[in-house]
């Protein structure tokens, strides 16, 4: 998140809003937007795009949590939440709704900017994860078809796995194709063929 940060503060109480901009003016070079009233919000947020959400709650509500989760923003940005108090499972029904940030009863200005620093850190951190599961998923998938037509061409040709894995490799080469590409085209071949 380089250049100027683009933050929308979720705050009904205008003198404490003002205390957040405050604290965000002084601590960086930010655009910001207050957002006055919740209703809506996953709307809103989808609207403005902002690089960051700031939320000021007194305690969090489950129509709070269920907006963030529609607005489908936290899981594309950071999310840091100060509430005043909590009830259990709270904070991690916040952090399933994908909160990077969950502070009780901690709203002072001088600790925003070091509060905004962790949410951005630790979202980043999740992103990462979910992008390694995702590669890491799709790299399984793909070498499951492999695996599969291997078994094939190993069945109907009486091949070995290694002279069966060279044939999906130099068949792919030939057509310019990656291997999971010419092992899927095999499988789905073969589920027509059944």
């Amino acid at each position: 998140m380089n250049g100027t940060l683009k933050i929308v503060v979720v705050e009904k109480d205008p003198d404490r809003a003002r205390m957040i901009v405050d604290g965000l003016v002084e601590a960086g070079d930010y655009e910001v937007l207050v957002i006055g009233d919740d209703s809506g919000l996953s709307r809103r947020l989808q609207r403005e795009d902002p690089d960051l959400v700031l939320i000021d709650l007194e305690a969090p509500s489950r129509d709070i949590l269920e907006e963030l989760a529609l607005a489908s923003g936290p899981m594309e940005r950071p999310v840091a939440m100060f509430v005043d108090r909590t009830d259990e499972g709270a904070a991690a029904a916040a952090i399933e709704a994908g909160v990077s940030a969950y502070v009780v009863d901690g709203l002072r200005q001088e600790r925003i900017k070091p509060v905004l620093d962790a949410a951005i850190a630790r979202f980043h951190m999740v992103s990462r994860m979910r992008a390694e599961l995702a590669a890491t998923k799709a790299a399984l998938a793909e070498r499951k078809v492999i695996d599969r037509a291997k078994g094939l061409l190993m069945k109907a040709k009486g091949l070995s796995e290694e002279e069966a894995y060279a044939r999906l490799r130099k068949t792919a080469m030939d057509q310019g194709r990656k291997v999971v590409e010419v092992a899927d085209s095999l499988v789905t071949a073969a589920e027509l063929l059944k």
